[in-house]
């Protein structure tokens, strides 16, 4: 989840080629990808994200709890700091809406309509979990504006989660897909493609058959299905871009998560220069990808975050590069929410 900070200021820096996007302070962002909380259902609180947002010319966040909370074990010596700080467990915890929908009613009015809640505290096992979601939408109408981060493959954290390992094709997940439909909620889902050490699209059947038996459903896969322990074993996952790439023409109800672990070292090189082949496919589906930030309940590296992205944002098209850092998540919202916020 969190990120280590990313040096990209000399990147920023760089002409901007005529025909292409504008000088870095004329972005403006939402985030498609915030948590609220961290793993121990902490947060730094409404005002910092605020300050952090304006600082950022972050004019919108998706809001999210975590849906796990990390246990500080009997044994163990000191309080974890991170999910992966031991080797205690952790558990499935509903209470994390609770909080998301406490910080969204102390918003004002104005602030509300900068925020959109994301719910997320639900077991994706449970063939119970949409009959909670359901009396969760019918006890605020109108509040919560999608679902997740869903966790299903997720690297060492889905070991520690007691069960078994949830999949995104599972049919407590399509109960909970069929009743998205049904409230035109976007589903963001952390799938994994691939685990730690396999050299192959591992998982990739799991978010595929999800995309092809629920059309209806605008899914967002959070990171283009990397992560930050899977590049420590593979640095760069050579068959994603073909994968995303087939994979974006064939479901037109996929989208894209550019949260941080996508940034190096795909959209980004090893010397912060653009890769022309994920600019390629970003034109081409200039409407499917999403940046986030992927913060978890401290909000001091949201600007950083998404201001890291603009060196790839400089090399779009202008009007590509400005869906995709801030309109192409709100337009991925409920229709109601839509005509309001935009």
């Amino acid at each position: 989840m969190f990120k280590p900070y990313l040096s990209l200021a000399l990147c920023a820096s760089l002409a901007v080629l005529p025909g292409l996007s504008p000088v870095a302070a004329d972005y403006r962002y939402s985030d498609a990808h915030l948590h609220y909380v961290d793993f121990f259902q902490e947060s730094a609180g409404l005002d910092e994200l605020f300050k952090h947002m304006d600082a950022g010319r972050i004019d919108h966040v998706m809001l999210s709890g975590i849906p796990v909370a990390k246990k500080w074990d009997e044994d163990e010596p000191k309080r974890p700091r991170y999910y992966a700080g031991d080797d205690a467990n952790a558990y499935w915890y509903s209470a994390t809406d609770v909080l998301v929908a406490h910080a969204y009613k102390s918003a004002t009015p104005a602030q509300r309509k900068r925020l959109h809640p994301f719910l997320s505290g639900f077991n994706p096992n449970d063939k119970n979990a949409d009959a909670h979601i359901r009396r969760m939408l019918e006890m605020d109408p109108g509040l919560w504006q999608g679902l997740g981060e869903i966790f299903t493959r997720h690297d060492d954290l889905t070991a520690l989660i007691h069960g078994d390992a949830p999949r995104a094709n599972n049919e407590a997940l399509a109960r909970v897909y069929h009743l998205a439909a049904e409230y035109d909620l976007p589903v963001m889902l952390h799938a994994n493609i691939t685990s730690k050490r396999e050299r192959n699209p591992l998982y990739l059947p799991e978010i595929e058959e999800s995309l092809r038996n629920h059309p209806h459903v605008r899914f967002i896969w959070a990171h283009a299905g990397t992560s930050m322990e899977i590049h420590r074993h593979q640095k760069k996952l050579d068959f994603l871009l073909e994968n995303l790439t087939r994979m974006l023409e064939q479901y037109p109800n996929l989208y894209i998560d550019l949260s941080w672990s996508v940034l190096q070292p795909y959209l980004l090189d090893a010397h912060g220069q653009a890769d022309p082949a994920w600019l390629k496919l970003v034109s081409a589906y200039p409407e499917r990808f999403m940046l986030g930030s992927d913060v978890v309940g401290r909000f001091d590296n949201l600007e950083q975050s998404l201001s890291d992205f603009e060196p790839f944002l400089n090399k779009l098209p202008t009007e590509v590069a400005r869906k995709v850092a801030r309109d192409n998540f709100l337009n991925i919202l409920p229709k109601s929410s839509r005509e309001k916020d935009n």
